[in-house]
């Protein structure tokens, strides 16, 4: 796909969402995850130190990142040797194609949420019933049922509004996008991009090792960093277990 995003004409649009961690927990939490989970601020993807605050095991990273020529070359290099993603049911991942525009931040969380244990989404919940009749759906189906979704928009609508900063207009170009990493039931650490020809399974991940152990963070979000050089707009956060 030469151009990914959603035609600015069509598509439905949301207001971007803030990476902001109590705002991402609020959001998911009112559509049905467990409240024993929580989005965190991950303040380093390299200092041991800082990573050893967030609870483990992390079931998902959101990267933060800037949309460049670099990364876009990369991405189109990379995607003419994908195949079209063509989901099943018993697919190690479940994904979402992104058709709304500047959703990418709640397309993020959906990745991260409805590829954690099952145990966290909690049952009869608007989130439970949204993976339930994703499962089986094609793409375009996937893609269809987001776009209708009346609980997602409001949830992220109200989630978007709260920000700390001002939020921009549904219909203003945004140049960040977020990405998720998780840990798919085959033990590979998956690249889920909405933006992207379907899920991408960017290595193994051995035993009790996360998204956010050495080799989770070398396989995925500091590839990122690498490319981009001395590009400062990165910011990330992971979906753990709360504090409390």
């Amino acid at each position: 796909m030469s151009n990914p995003d959603p035609p600015t004409t069509t598509a439905p649009a949301f207001i971007p969402l803030e990476a902001n961690p109590e705002l991402m927990t609020t959001l998911l939490t009112n559509l049905g995850m467990s409240p024993t989970l929580a989005l965190h601020d991950v303040y380093s993807l390299t200092d041991p130190d800082l990573l050893s605050f967030i609870p483990r095991p992390a079931y998902a990273l959101l990267l933060v990142f800037p949309i460049t020529p670099t990364y876009e070359s990369h991405r189109l290099a990379e995607d003419s040797l994908l195949p079209d993603h063509v989901p099943t049911p018993d697919y190690p991942v479940i994904w979402f194609r992104q058709t709304i525009r500047n959703a990418c931040g709640l397309m993020g969380l959906l990745h991260a949420i409805a590829n954690s244990p099952a145990e966290f989404i909690t049952p009869d919940s608007d989130l439970d019933r949204i993976v339930k009749t994703a499962l089986p759906l094609d793409t375009i189906g996937r893609a269809r049922l987001l776009e209708t979704e009346e609980s997602l928009a409001r949830a992220h609508r109200t989630a978007a509004e709260r920000g700390d900063t001002a939020a921009p207009e549904a219909t203003d170009e945004v140049d960040l996008h977020y990405v998720a990493f998780v840990k798919g039931r085959d033990g590979g650490l998956w690249e889920m991009d909405g933006r992207r020809k379907g899920p991408i399974r960017r290595g193994e991940l051995e035993g009790e090792e996360d998204v956010l152990s050495e080799k989770g963070l070398v396989l995925g979000a500091r590839k990122f960093l690498e490319r981009e050089g001395g590009d400062l707009r990165f910011s990330a956060v992971a979906l753990a277990r709360g504090y409390d």
